[in-house]
């Protein structure tokens, strides 16, 4: 039993435990401004304790539990999206009624569910994994005590997502009953075609379709991200979504078979060009900025799932690179909406008119990150959806690129809708809206990071490469 395997883990709870210890000890009207520092601090010093992790490439508890470069990448991914979103909800956070302390605690719980996800290779692993981090989300997602939205937001997603995870499990069982193994790569050399392994795996896409918000398990995100809270909405879009395909990726490409009536492929691909089409279409009416961004991130799903579609190194780092581009990108645009959704008490987007005249850094980090989601070039958006449609056609099926090309210049007409706004019109009300330390230091991060990835995105490529060959 080789402990040190878990040592991120660990840390994790530990700092999740300390929080919570933190809330109790120190009642004060602004101690939640301490515990968030503390929350930042200590999610960096695990972030610095993963880069040595690489190259171990080892299995512990009877090959229950891996650690290879695949999970460390996934693992900062997490990592990232907690401390930034951590940073962005500070002044959000200074607005709750009550339960100040104990939000950051649960958004390091459930960034410790998303850890264990990405190290199980067993499926009852992954799905304690996945309902601490689900469980958690229900908490954050009705965290607005006296809100009715977020209590409708909160109760809506504990059913379907209750729903999903029963399903999930569903297939799960099946999976065990027709190999008498729960260990991922144990799965393939025992699986032989039969109805039930047909089952098995529709209900298993369908469980994980749920968790990242693919067409048609999409209805939930929606009204979901408009009733969160918007740092809540922001981390459900991004890490989440991430954590998903973390263990969609390793249970389809090293446990279930491509060949036989099962071929899970097809289904991939039939999901991968609907959710990039009716994401990008269903996003072009909307007027709220939160629900804009939800069906951008069904559409986005769509993308990733071309990057699983190639079941090669180079469509797994696509989908590795263009995850943590998206998180940096998106994090960037949801702490925009936090900020001007505090100050002028509203999430349309036509009250975002003007935003360039009475805040010009939030209408640039806004517009940056718009673009880089579209996959406008200069920006890392761009070199991302290159690298996913690049594998899929260097196996010759062109198609999904070409599906891609289209919505994402689809996409360009909803996201500069937002700029337009931003930039043309003038706006309703002339005073500044103000931007604390922790979410200049935020948003400033994402727009530099967007940036950079895009003219010289090679150190992430490379670190993407070696992490998706430790899958094969």
């Amino acid at each position: 039993m080789n402990f040190s395997l878990l040592t991120t883990e660990m840390l994790t709870a530990l700092l999740a435990i300390g929080l919570l210890a933190m809330g109790l000890l120190n009642r004060k009207k602004d101690s939640h401004r301490g515990v968030a520092y503390a929350t930042v601090f200590g999610l960096l010093g695990i972030l610095v304790v993963t880069f040595s992790q690489y190259g171990i490439n080892a299995s512990t508890f009877h090959q229950l539990w891996i650690l290879d470069d695949y999970s460390v990448f996934m693992k900062e991914l997490f990592l990232v999206a907690a401390i930034l979103v951590s940073l962005s909800a500070i002044d959000y956070v200074d607005g709750l009624p009550r339960f100040k302390t104990e939000f950051y605690a649960m958004l390091v719980f459930a960034t410790l569910g998303m850890m264990v996800m990405a190290s199980a290779n067993d499926l009852v692993t992954l799905y304690v994994g996945m309902e601490l981090m689900t469980i958690t989300f229900f908490i954050l997602v009705a965290y607005v005590f006296g809100d009715g939205r977020s209590s409708e937001a909160g109760v809506k997603y504990l059913l379907l997502g209750g729903a999903s995870s029963a399903v999930l499990l569903y297939g799960m069982s099946l999976l065990y009953g027709l190999t008498g193994t729960t260990v991922i790569p144990d799965l393939l050399a025992r699986l032989t075609w039969s109805p039930a392994l047909v089952i098995a795996v529709v209900t298993i896409i369908a469980g994980f379709g749920f968790k990242i918000s693919a067409v048609p398990f999409h209805m939930w995100s929606p009204d979901i991200y408009e009733g969160a809270p918007t740092p809540v909405t922001g981390f459900l879009a991004v890490a989440s979504k991430a954590a998903g395909f973390a263990v969609l990726v390793r249970l389809f490409l090293e446990g279930l078979p491509l060949q036989g009536g099962a071929d899970w492929l097809t289904v991939i691909s039939v999901l991968a060009g609907v959710t990039m089409v009716i994401g990008n279409v269903v996003a072009i009416p909307q007027t709220n900025i939160k629900r804009m961004l939800a069906y951008s991130s069904v559409a986005q799903a769509g993308y990733l799932l071309v990057g699983l579609m190639s079941t090669d190194a180079p469509g797994v780092k696509g989908i590795l690179f263009y995850a943590m581009l998206y998180v940096v990108a998106n994090m960037g645009a949801f702490a925009v909406a936090t900020v001007v959704g505090r100050a002028i008490g509203s999430d349309e987007i036509p009250d975002y008119a003007g935003l360039s005249q009475r805040q010009p850094l939030l209408a640039s980090v806004m517009t940056i990150s718009l673009l880089s989601l579209a996959g406008i070039p200069p920006l890392a958006g761009f070199v991302g959806k290159l690298y996913l449609f690049a594998a899929i056609m260097d196996k010759g099926v062109l198609w999904p690129a070409f599906v891609g090309f289209v919505m994402s210049m689809v996409s360009v007409y909803y996201y500069l809708n937002v700029a337009l706004y931003m930039w043309r019109d003038e706006p309703k009300d002339d005073r500044p809206i103000p931007v604390s330390g922790p979410m200049k230091l935020t948003v400033l991060f994402s727009m530099v990071v967007t940036i950079i990835l895009g003219i010289y995105p090679g150190p992430l490529a490379e670190v993407a490469t070696v992490a998706a060959k430790s899958l094969f």
